[in-house]
């Protein structure tokens, strides 16, 4: 495969992961941290430093809107809840020794 092919078929899945996560806001990014090691707020990290790799200056709230399809603090409002005591302990747990 020809990195020209292999790189559109990996924005087709980014497009594509994207839609999905846009598509499951009933998934909290705190489980997806839990479950995955990820979330939006790690994908929209990742779009940012990938942009600016290209010289292009991007801010931490555009990125998320990329990911997120609305700005953040709109997707929080209608989408987020307040972690339950069980996902809060499960967070802790997976992230202590992880280096993040």
């Amino acid at each position: 495969m020809d990195d020209k092919t292999r790189t559109e078929l990996e924005a087709a899945a980014f497009r594509r992961l994207v839609q999905h996560l846009r598509d499951r806001a009933d998934v909290q990014n705190i489980d997806l941290m839990n479950l995955a090691g990820f979330c939006r707020n790690c994908l929209s990290k990742w779009y940012k430093a990938a942009a600016e790799e290209k010289g292009m200056a991007m801010s931490y709230d555009e990125a998320r809107e990329i990911v997120y399809g609305m700005p953040y603090e709109e997707w929080k409002t209608k989408h987020q809840a307040e972690a339950t005591p069980a996902q809060q302990a499960a967070f802790a747990k997976s992230q202590a020794g992880a280096g993040h």
